[in-house]
């Protein structure tokens, strides 16, 4: 029986890159094994055909051969080593690895850690240095976090071969596990170091210094790179994430970089004007008032803000005025705003808001009747 082309069965072009080549036969693969396809004799018939092709095209030498003289070549067909000791098991294991845990083992690496950091609101405006201290594991200084004992070192692991994977072949199909006998380190401790027990690392706690950039938010994170727990039997060590929150103000309530503040004002001067002192976090400024300001009017103070963390302009500092109550008046003061309010009653001018809603009181209560 005559035998397809093999660009044909991996549905792929004569110009196809070796990774083009690798990708059809992972689906085909995927698609028709007999792990997958079970008793379907034409599926296990259309792998083979699958495998054939693959173990031709993915070797350059094979492929060129191949290309010049087709199936006549020698050694094009069955699936034993191709040239070079190529074997398909190393192959399929290449193609699989990913899926079923391949690829070398060894010492994990250290795991990440995450701690809250407090600052005010001062801090985060204007940036800082904090120093904090993080309980985690650090390399263990006698063994220098290999952990064997001190003038030994891990021995290579007599059953995956230092791969801290082995390979378990069922039939034609090739999955890997991690090593058993290692645990996927690759090595063994045969002489433990007493100090850390053979882990190559021990408990402390490690003081660091965070630099807190300018502009920062509740919620953001800052990473400081290797500053995590240390990894296995020397490994890298993982990363320490600092969780940023700004404590609450007692003027000021932050919204981006933009800040707002409340400032209590007597009716006096909201009435003829004049000037007031507001806070800023870099000092004091003049906020100036002017006459027949109402209450809960908003000023804007450009750039007195929060800078964007990022970089940028400033946000702005909103100050809202409200009128501030007298309490507490003698009777001469009392006397005078009588005298005061008197005034006011004999011409509605003065107090536009106050008449223009009674007069919308007065109308809704013609509509009622």
């Amino acid at each position: 029986m005559s035998r397809r082309d093999y660009y044909e069965v991996l549905g792929v072009s004569r110009s196809a890159t070796a990774e083009e080549i690798k990708k059809s036969f992972r689906r085909l693969a995927m698609k028709y094994h007999p792990d997958r396809s079970g008793e379907d004799k034409q599926a296990e018939e259309q792998f083979k055909e699958a495998r054939e092709a693959y173990e031709v095209l993915s070797d350059s030498n094979r492929r060129a051969t191949y290309d010049r003289f087709g199936h006549q070549a020698a050694g094009m067909g069955g699936a034993g080593p191709g040239p070079g000791g190529m074997n398909f098991g190393d192959i399929f294991g290449d193609i699989f690895g990913d899926i079923f845990g391949g690829g070398r083992g060894g010492p994990e690496r250290g795991a990440d850690l995450s701690c809250h950091l407090e600052v005010t609101l001062e801090q985060a405006a204007r940036g800082t240095t904090v120093e904090i201290e993080v309980p985690t594991q650090v390399p263990c200084e006698l063994c220098d976090g290999t952990g064997a004992k001190k003038g030994t070192a891990p021995a290579e692991c007599s059953d995956c071969g230092g791969y801290g994977q082995i390979r378990i072949q069922q039939g034609f199909f090739t999955v890997q596990q991690t090593c058993p006998s290692c645990r996927g380190r690759g090595r063994v401790i045969k002489d433990p170091c007493a100090e850390c027990r053979g882990q190559g690392r021990k408990r402390q706690t490690k003081k660091l210094s965070v630099k807190v950039p300018a502009g920062v938010d509740s919620g953001d994170r800052i990473r400081l790179g290797g500053e995590g727990e240390a990894g296995e039997a020397g490994a890298a060590p993982g990363d320490l994430y600092v969780q940023i929150q700004v404590r609450p103000h007692s003027i000021f309530v932050r919204e981006g970089v933009d800040l707002h503040c409340e400032v209590p004002i007597n009716f006096v001067t909201l009435t003829l004007g004049g000037e007031v002192e507001v806070p800023t976090l870099t000092g004091r400024l003049k906020l100036k008032i002017p006459p027949e300001t109402q209450s809960d009017k908003v000023f804007r103070l450009k750039g007195a803000g929060v800078p964007p963390v990022r970089g940028g302009s400033k946000g702005d500092l909103h100050c809202r005025v409200v009128v501030e109550t007298p309490v507490n008046l003698n009777h001469k003061q009392k006397e005078l705003l009588t005298q005061f309010s008197k005034t006011l009653s004999e011409d509605n001018r003065h107090q536009p808001r106050t008449a223009s809603w009674f007069e919308k009181v007065r109308k809704f209560f013609e509509g009622m009747s």
